[in-house]
């Protein structure tokens, strides 16, 4: 699998480390269901087929936190973008392969 980092260009997948779904928000601790809330993101998480959206962290490169649109039926990779806009050279946000 190949990930189009948007600094480093096309990347083997073997330079990444996959953290999970980045569609999820960690809750706040002072909520007051916040115990539930916890065990919740932690523990019951979906397990999509089809287009979803990944954290992935770019150890081997820029190291970088990327969100990467994949297909999980597939393993096609639609674009990747920084979690966060880098401080330096903005002109690389979104990447597409």
């Amino acid at each position: 699998m190949r990930i189009p980092c948007p600094y480093c260009g096309l990347r083997d997948a073997h330079e990444f480390s996959y953290l999970g779904d980045a569609t999820v928000s960690r809750p706040a601790p002072d909520m007051p269901d916040a115990q539930e809330a916890f065990f919740h993101y932690v523990y019951l998480r979906e397990n999509p087929a089809g287009a979803h959206e990944e954290l992935w962290y770019h150890a081997a490169g820029c190291r970088q936190w990327l969100v990467v649109s994949r297909d999980t039926r597939t393993h096609e990779i639609s674009g990747a973008s920084f979690a966060r806009a880098p401080k330096a050279d903005a002109s690389h946000a979104e990447v597409k392969p």
